[in-house]
């Protein structure tokens, strides 16, 4: 089932691994694995990924990011497909996907022996990234007809809890998650306060805004591994910080 409509699908470069999470989901349809499990899936390979940056596999480092791109992907695609959707599981995927994000830069920046700063730096980068992309996409797919609408623009409150989860646990890991994502939000949101009024971004757009998309950036860095060219991981990621603004100045100016 697709986010958008049909004449708003643009091709997003970092949704590579959604055939594989199609497949996957497909595959778990009928059993007693719910999507949940599929979450703690995807944080355990990204786990491996980092024991093997460590062992100095980074061929295999690389392909395990790329293989939790499309594990990250079934995730959704289980839940549609069961019918069961779930705010836990939708916070948790976020909360997971932001914690790992910190722990591959953390992983790189040891193995690399950069200054703390620098791990900063690029990790802050990284995920205003990823937030400018999630901004400008949760926009057009809830103003658009037929579009997905089940994430909100604007994250302030605690949605009510759905079938099967109580409003208590919903409402721990909506904090949680409002306290790991709330800054950057607040950054995109002052950046670009009108977009959300934006009926329709064009599909060229969009193309050029999921470099930023976290599967996109985890292809960057399993790239970089596997040439053997880690140092250049966090110094790249910094530098790809400064064209948001020029993104930015391009939806303010050419799209209305």
């Amino acid at each position: 089932m697709s986010k958008l409509s049909a004449e708003n699908q643009f091709l997003d470069l970092s949704d590579y691994g959604r055939s594989f999470g199609r497949f996957l989901a497909k595959s778990l349809q009928k059993t007693k694995y719910t999507p949940i499990h599929v979450t703690f899936l995807f944080g355990f390979c990204g786990l491996l990924s980092i024991v093997s940056m460590l062992s100095g596999y980074y061929i295999l480092a690389g392909f395990l990011l790329l293989l939790k791109s499309g594990i990250d992907a079934a995730d959704g695609e289980l839940a549609r497909l069961k019918k069961t959707p779930s705010y836990i599981g939708r916070y948790l995927d976020s909360i997971f996907d932001i914690l790992l994000n910190f722990m591959f830069l953390g992983t790189i920046a040891y193995i690399t022996n950069s200054h703390f700063s620098l791990l900063i730096a690029a990790f802050f980068g990284l995920q205003l990234q990823g937030t400018l992309y999630n901004y400008y996409y949760v926009i057009l797919r809830n103003n658009t007809l037929g579009g997905d609408a089940t994430s909100k623009v604007f994250e302030i409150n605690a949605p009510k809890a759905l079938p099967g989860e109580t409003q208590r646990a919903v409402n721990n890991i909506f904090k949680m998650y409002l306290s790991l994502y709330g800054v950057y939000d607040r950054i995109i949101y002052f950046l670009d306060a009108s977009a959300y009024k934006v009926k329709r971004f064009p599909n060229w757009f969009m193309t050029i805004l999921s470099v930023y998309g976290l599967g996109f950036q985890l292809l960057i860095m399993a790239v970089f591994l596997a040439m053997n060219l880690i140092h250049y991981i966090l110094p790249f990621f910094i530098a790809m910080t400064f064209p948001i603004l020029i993104l930015v100045l391009i939806r303010k100016k050419m799209i209305k």
